[in-house]
């Protein structure tokens, strides 16, 4: 089992910058990728980013240029930086880890993005 807790969301204006963490907790060494999934309102959770344990990035075409995923392995957590934000960024911002035979989520953190 692999236990996930998001922070860092909140509300900020439009262009403003925000900073979500996920700390993971338990079997972490089965873990491979990790990302972040959003789900807006009558929306479908969609990939954000991720990240595998090499360090390669992988971005959704909408947050490319202005959102930055990354990983500390020493404190297995995943952070992911959030700037130029808009109002369609606005939702609830889960984190996933992926290990071989699982996917594990956070419950999530709200982002509110005013314009």
């Amino acid at each position: 089992q692999v236990q996930l807790v998001e922070s860092g969301g909140g509300l900020v204006q439009a262009g403003g910058s925000l900073r979500l963490s996920c700390a993971a907790s338990g079997n972490i060494f089965r873990i491979n990728a990790m990302g972040w999934y959003r789900q807006a309102p009558g929306k479908q959770r969609e990939l954000v980013a991720s990240i595998t344990s090499g360090g390669s990035a992988n971005y959704a075409d909408s947050v490319k240029g202005r959102f930055t995923i990354s990983r500390d392995n020493a404190k297995n957590t995943v952070y992911l930086q959030m700037n130029s934000l808009k109002p369609e960024d606005t939702a609830v911002y889960y984190c996933n880890a992926q290990t071989i035979v699982a996917s594990y989520w956070g419950r999530g953190t709200q982002v509110t993005v005013s314009s």
